[in-house]
């Protein structure tokens, strides 16, 4: 029997977040998308069934905490999409991995500034229609974060 083709899920958590699902032997590929929300939270059975669908075979979601500024309501809603995200990947049984922002950000040399994330997605994947509006630098977050893991975590033996 063959092992299954390796598929990252990348998540860049948050109501407006977003979930990248990777696969490193065909490195012009990816899909991403925002993460599903109900009522302005995030939907964790319609995540559930999309993680599902697609079968990863390991996740890498950003690490994140509060910011400075952000308000108790702000912070409170952040953990909790947070929490949602990491529930969902753990009940799948899918080995997961934590990154923090500045680990996989310095591994592609972007500042905090999110337009160069996308820039970066539009470079690294031209033929994707994921990336094209501003308002999708959580798809390309989410996408850098599952090709971070494909060349630190995969390439580098760790599971």
């Amino acid at each position: 029997m063959t092992a299954p083709e390796t598929c990252i899920l990348g998540a860049d958590p948050g109501a407006s977040g977003a979930i990248s699902f990777y696969f490193p032997s065909h490195p012009g590929l990816i899909a991403a998308e925002d993460v599903p929300l109900a009522a302005g939270e995030i939907d964790a059975v319609t995540l559930a069934k999309r993680i599902r669908q697609m079968a990863p075979t390991m996740a890498v979601i950003e690490k994140v905490g509060p910011m400075p500024k952000q308000g108790v309501s702000s912070t409170f809603n952040f953990g909790c999409s947070y929490g949602i995200v990491r529930g969902v990947v753990l009940a799948l049984d899918i080995p997961t991995h934590l990154v923090t922002p500045g680990r996989w950000k310095k591994h592609f040399r972007l500042s905090a500034d999110k337009e160069e994330a996308r820039a970066l997605a539009l470079r690294l994947w031209p033929a994707s229609e994921h990336f094209g509006r501003k308002k999708d630098h959580g798809r390309a977050e989410a996408a850098l974060i599952a090709r971070f893991g494909a060349e630190t975590i995969v390439a580098g033996g760790v599971s």
